[in-house]
C-alpha cells in the first residue's frame, strides 16, 4: 500500500514487484486525534529534510497475508495481531522484521509562536516565515463539548471508507479513489478548496487515497480535508471518481496508467441543510449523464449502468465542523425560516398559512435540538429570537403573533443552557456563559437614528434589522393597561399603535397592505416587518401578560431576562441620545406601568411563595435587587424608590403575620445588601443640605433684613438638628436607603436568631467599609460629612447595649465609678460630666436619677426580652460605632451630647468600655 499525493507517483508503482509492497503510509495532518488541542507538523519547505527521520518501511508479505490480503479493514489487522501472539506453525514461518519508530514529543509552551490554525491562517505571535510552524489540529472528541462558536470555521472532512467491486466485469484490481468538490457538473466546477499535504500545494481541486495492490474490496484510509464555501447551493456536491492502476506495460501497447471504472457522487446540501453522515452509495459504470447532481445516487436514473445492479458498494464517511450550517434539523428548519422572513419571500410550495404555522413550530421546537449544537449556535439563536419577537413579521396584511412563543422559547433555551453547563452557574444562579451573551454578544441594531415623528419605508428591501425607536411622536401615549401590543390580539385596543392604525383613524378605512404574496416588486415582498417595538419595552410587556409554564420559565431566568433589558434599556438611550436628558423623559408612562406591574408581580411571588420554593424565590430575590439596583443608573430614581419601597412594605406587613419571620427578614436584608453596593450610594442619600450639614453659602454682604432673620431661624434650626440624631420621619425621607438599613439593623435585634443579628450588621458594616476604602471620599472634611450620615447608628448601638457582648462578664464591676462615678456610684462626677458633655449639664445633675440605678434597671428589663450578641456581631457592631465617632466633626458630636440624658451618657461610656475590652489585646 502506497501514499501518492499526485497521480504522477502511480508510475513508481509499476516497477513494484508483486511480493512487495510499500506500507510506509503518511495520513493527513488531522490523522490520530487523542485529544490534545496541539501536535508538531512539519513545514512544506522542510519537509524533504524531516522526511528523513520518517522513511517508509518496506516489508516482504507472507504468504499467510496473502492468503488474506482481501481483508485488510481495520479490524482485520487488529485481529491479526492479536494472533501474533499465538504460538502456531504458520507464524513460525513468517519472518519477522525489526523495525523502528521515532516520536518526537516535547511540551507546548504557554505562548506557542508560528502557529497555524486548522485553517492554516496564522496566530500572533507569528514574527517571520523562517520558523517552523506548529499546526493546531482540530478535535473530535468523543464526548460533547458545550463551547459557543466564536471565530469562523467552516471545514468537511471525508473518509473514503471502503469499495466492493467484487462483481464488476473486467480488470479492476488496483483500485484508487480520487475526490473532487464541485459546484457544479462539468469537470471545471471542481473548486480548489482540497487542502493538500505536506508536500503538496495549500489547496488543490482534487485528492486521491492509497492503492491496494491486487484487491477488488480495497479498504482506504484517507482523510480529505476541504475548506467549505460560506454559502451552499444545491448544485454542490462530492464527486468521487474509481480508477484502475495499470502496473504492466505491454510491449508495442501504450497501456495508460489510470483507466476510470466508475463514478459516484454526494450532494451536499438538501433543503437548507449541509449533508453528513455515513453513507454506501451506489457506482456508476459510465460516465454520468446531465443533471446527475440534481439526485441522489439512490435514486434509480433511466439508461444507467450501476455496479452490482445498483447496490451500495462505496462506504464513505462525511463529517463537518461549522459555525455557519448546524447540522441539526430543528435549528436548520428556524434558521431558514428566518432567513426567507428577513428577504421577505416564501419558501416554495408553501402558501402564508403554512408558513406562518411552520414559523411558530420552529420557533418552539428549538429547544428539541441537540444541546451541543444549541450551545455552539447560542448567540445567533437567541439574536434571531429576539429579533422575532420585537419585529414580527407581516403576512397576508396581519401581523404575526409570535410574541409569547418567541419569548417562551427563550426562556426555554436559557433553561436548557444552565441544565446543560450547571458547572457555570454562580452561587446567585447566572450562567456565565449566558452572561457573556448579554455583556459581549447582545445588542439592539443600529441603523442610523430615527427621529421622532419619522415614517420610514418598512417594507423596503434595504431596511434590515429591526428600528430602534419606539410609536412616533404622532401617536398618542396611552396608559392604559397593555393596550399597546400589536403582538398579542387579547390585548388589542382603541388606541392606534402603528402608522398603520393612525392612517385608519384619519381615513375611515384601513390602510391595505395586502396583495400577492410573490410580486415582482420587492418593497411589497411578504413577509413584511414592523418596526416600531423596542427589545426592552417588548420584553415587560411579554413577562407581564406570560401565564403558566412561560412565566414560571421566566421565574426560573429573571436574571436573564433582567440583565437583558438593562442592556437594551443602556443601548437605546445611547442610540437616541438621551442619556443627558433628565431622567423623567428617558422612558415612556407605558414602560414604566410595565415595570411597575412586572416589579409588582415579583413581589407577591417572593412574599407568597417562600416557603415552597426556598431555592426559586432566594434566586428570584437576588434578580429583583441587582435590576432595581441597575434601574438606579438608568431611571429616574424617585421612581425606583417607590419600587423598593414597594418591596420593603410588602416584606414588612408579610412579616407582621407570622410568628417566625426568620426566612423573610434575610431575604430583605440580603436585597438591601445589593441595593446598597451601588457605586453613587452615598449621593442617592442625598447627604447634603440638611441642618447637620448645609451645602448653601451665605453670603459676605448680606443685607439687612437677612441678618434679623438668622436670629429667627436659629431656633428653627436647632430643632430640626435633634431629628437628625435618631431614625426620625425626617431622616428616612431625606436619607431613604440608609434609613431602611438602620431600621432594619434595629429591628433585627428584637429576633432571637442569630443569623439575622449576624447579616444586619453585616450590611451596614460593608457599607462603612465601602466608604472607608473609596478613593473620593478620603477628604477627611468628606468623611467627616460622610460619618454625619449614620449618626443614628450611635444611638442604635446605645439601645442595643444590654445585648452587647463582654468578654471579662465573670468579673465585670456591677458600678461604673471608675469611668467617672463617686465612691458611692449613685452620682456622676461633675469634673466628668462637664469635660464630657459642657458646663450646662451640670444643672441638670442633681435632678437626674441615680445613673447605675437606672443603667440597671434598663438592663434588667432588656436582658430578659432580647438575645445577646455574639462576640462577632458585637465586634462588627462596635467597629462601625467607632467608625462613626472617629470621622464625625467633635462639634457636632459635642452639641448632640450637651443634649443627652445623663443615663444616655452613662450608656455611652458603657459602650465605649466594651469596645476597650473586645478589642483588648492579650
Amino acid at each position: 500500500r502506497r501514499t501518492g499525493p499526485s497521480t504522477g507517483q502511480f508510475e513508481s508503482f509499476r516497477k513494484r514487484s508483486k511480493d512487495d509492497i510499500s506500507t510506509g503510509r503518511r495520513g493527513s495532518a488531522d490523522r490520530g486525534r487523542s485529544g490534545y488541542e496541539k501536535y508538531r507538523s512539519w513545514s512544506p519547505d522542510s519537509y524533504s529534510s524531516s522526511m528523513d527521520n520518517f522513511r517508509p518501511v518496506t516489508l516482504t508479505v507472507s504468504s499467510f497475508f496473502k492468503q488474506e490480503g482481501v481483508k485488510l479493514s481495520d479490524e482485520d489487522l487488529y485481529k491479526f495481531l492479536a494472533d501474533l501472539k499465538r504460538p502456531s506453525s504458520v507464524l513460525k514461518r513468517v519472518k519477522c522484521i525489526p523495525a523502528t519508530l521515532k516520536l518526537d514529543i516535547s511540551p507546548c509552551p504557554e505562548e506557542p509562536r508560528y502557529t497555524l490554525t486548522p485553517e492554516l491562517l496564522r496566530v500572533e505571535p507569528y514574527p517571520d516565515d523562517k520558523g517552523r510552524p506548529t499546526k493546531e489540529i482540530l478535535e473530535f472528541p468523543p464526548k460533547e463539548v458545550f463551547v459557543p462558536y466564536t471565530i469562523y470555521r467552516n471545514l468537511m472532512y471525508v473518509y473514503p471508507k471502503s469499495l466492493n467491486f467484487a462483481n464488476r466485469q473486467g480488470s479492476a484490481r488496483n483500485l484508487a479513489v480520487k475526490v473532487q468538490f464541485l459546484a457544479g457538473e462539468d469537470e471545471n466546477f471542481a473548486l480548489p478548496v482540497i487542502f493538500g499535504k505536506s508536500s503538496c500545494p495549500e489547496l488543490s481541486r482534487e485528492a486521491l487515497a492509497a492503492v491496494t495492490y491486487h484487491n477488488k474490496s480495497p479498504d482506504f484510509y484517507e482523510e480529505v480535508k476541504i475548506k467549505l464555501p460560506a454559502k451552499l447551493m444545491e448544485t454542490h456536491h462530492l464527486l468521487f471518481t474509481f480508477y484502475h492502476i495499470s502496473c504492466q506495460v505491454k510491449k508495442n501497447e501504450p497501456t495508460p496508467t489510470e483507466v476510470p471504472v466508475g463514478y459516484t457522487w454526494l450532494p451536499l446540501y438538501r433543503d437548507g441543510r449541509l449533508i453528513s453522515g455515513d453513507f454506501t452509495l451506489p457506482v456508476s459504470v459510465e460516465k454520468l449523464p446531465p443533471n446527475y447532481s440534481l439526485h441522489h445516487p439512490d435514486f434509480q436514473i433511466p439508461s444507467m449502468k450501476w455496479v452490482d445492479n445498483h447496490k451500495g458498494v462505496f462506504s464513505v464517511s462525511v463529517r463537518a465542523v461549522s459555525s455557519i450550517f448546524a447540522q441539526d434539523e430543528h435549528i436548520d428548519r428556524f434558521m431558514n425560516l428566518y432567513a426567507a422572513v428577513q428577504e421577505m419571500k416564501i419558501p416554495p410550495r408553501m402558501n402564508e398559512i403554512a408558513f406562518e404555522n411552520e414559523l411558530k413550530r420552529s420557533i418552539m421546537d428549538i429547544n428539541a435540538a441537540k444541546g451541543e449544537t444549541l450551545v455552539q449556535f447560542l448567540p445567533l439563536i437567541l439574536d434571531r429570537l429576539i429579533s422575532l419577537m420585537v419585529r414580527p413579521p407581516v403576512i397576508g396584511g396581519n401581523i404575526v403573533n409570535c410574541g409569547q412563543s418567541t419569548f417562551e422559547a427563550i426562556a426555554q433555551v436559557v433553561l436548557t443552557v444552565h441544565g446543560l453547563l450547571d458547572e457555570k452557574n454562580d452561587h446567585n444562579g447566572r450562567n456565565l456563559l449566558l452572561a457573556s451573551y448579554i455583556h459581549y454578544c447582545f445588542s439592539i441594531p443600529y441603523q442610523g437614528l430615527i427621529h421622532q415623528g419619522s415614517s420610514p419605508n418598512i417594507g423596503s428591501p434595504h431596511t434590515q434589522g429591526y428600528a430602534t425607536l419606539g410609536r412616533p411622536s404622532s401617536l398618542p401615549v396611552s396608559k392604559a393597561n397593555y393596550q399597546r401590543s400589536s403582538s398579542n390580539p387579547d390585548l388589542a385596543g382603541s388606541t392606534p399603535t402603528s402608522p398603520d392604525l393612525e392612517f385608519s383613524t384619519f381615513t375611515g378605512r384601513p390602510l391595505d397592505r395586502a396583495g400577492s404574496m410573490r410580486t415582482d416588486d420587492p418593497g411589497q415582498g411578504i413577509p413584511k416587518m414592523r418596526g416600531k417595538k423596542l427589545v426592552h419595552e417588548e420584553l415587560a410587556l411579554q413577562w407581564v401578560v406570560s401565564s403558566g409554564s412561560t412565566r414560571e420559565l421566566a421565574l426560573n431566568n429573571a436574571w436573564f431576562f433582567f440583565e437583558l433589558m438593562v442592556k437594551a434599556m443602556a443601548e437605546h438611550l445611547d442610540q437616541v441620545d438621551k442619556l443627558c436628558v433628565p431622567r423623567q423623559m428617558r422612558f415612556p408612562d407605558h414602560f414604566v406601568d410595565d415595570v411597575t406591574s412586572l416589579v409588582t408581580m415579583i413581589i407577591k411571588d417572593v412574599v407568597d411563595r417562600y416557603i415552597k420554593e426556598p431555592p426559586l424565590i432566594k434566586t428570584l430575590n437576588t434578580s429583583l435587587a441587582f435590576f432595581l439596583h441597575d434601574l438606579l443608573s438608568l431611571m429616574d430614581r424617585g421612581f425606583v424608590f417607590h419600587l423598593i419601597r414597594e418591596y420593603c412594605r410588602a416584606m414588612a406587613y408579610k412579616m407582621k403575620q407570622l410568628s417566625d419571620p426568620t426566612s423573610l427578614m434575610l431575604l430583605r436584608l440580603d436585597f438591601l445588601r445589593i441595593i446598597c453596593s451601588h457605586e453613587h450610594f452615598l449621593p442617592l442619600n442625598l447627604p447634603f443640605g440638611t441642618p447637620l450639614t448645609p451645602s448653601g453659602l451665605h453670603s459676605p454682604t448680606s443685607s439687612i433684613s437677612s441678618r434679623s432673620s438668622v436670629t429667627s431661624s436659629t431656633t428653627l434650626v436647632d430643632r430640626s438638628r435633634a431629628n437628625f440624631y435618631t431614625l426620625s420621619p425626617q431622616f428616612r425621607s431625606q436619607h431613604f436607603l440608609v434609613g431602611i438599613v438602620l431600621s432594619d439593623l434595629a429591628i433585627s435585634f428584637d429576633y432571637s436568631n442569630p443569623v439575622i443579628h449576624h447579616r444586619a450588621i453585616s450590611v451596614i458594616h460593608n457599607i462603612l467599609y465601602n466608604h472607608d476604602l473609596d478613593v473620593r471620599y478620603t477628604d477627611p472634611e468628606v468623611k467627616s460629612r460622610v460619618a454625619t450620615l449614620y449618626l443614628p447608628l450611635v444611638a442604635i448601638v446605645l439601645e442595643a447595649l444590654p445585648q452587647l457582648h463582654d468578654p471579662g462578664l465573670d468579673t465585670k464591676v456591677k458600678g461604673i465609678g471608675t469611668l467617672g462615678l463617686d465612691e458611692e456610684g449613685d452620682k456622676i462626677n461633675q469634673r466628668v460630666a462637664m469635660a464630657i458633655a459642657g458646663s450646662n449639664v451640670v444643672s441638670r445633675i442633681h435632678s437626674s436619677v441615680s445613673i447605675a440605678q437606672a443603667y440597671e434597671d434598663s438592663n434588667d428589663g432588656s436582658k430578659a426580652r432580647k438575645t445577646p450578641l455574639g462576640l462577632e456581631s458585637t465586634r462588627n457592631l462596635l467597629l462601625c460605632f467607632l467608625w462613626v465617632l472617629k470621622n464625625a466633626k467633635q462639634s457636632i458630636l459635642k452639641s448632640w451630647w450637651s443634649e443627652l440624658p445623663i443615663a444616655k451618657l452613662a450608656s455611652l461610656l458603657e459602650v465605649l468600655f466594651l469596645a476597650v475590652s473586645n478589642f483588648e489585646y492579650k
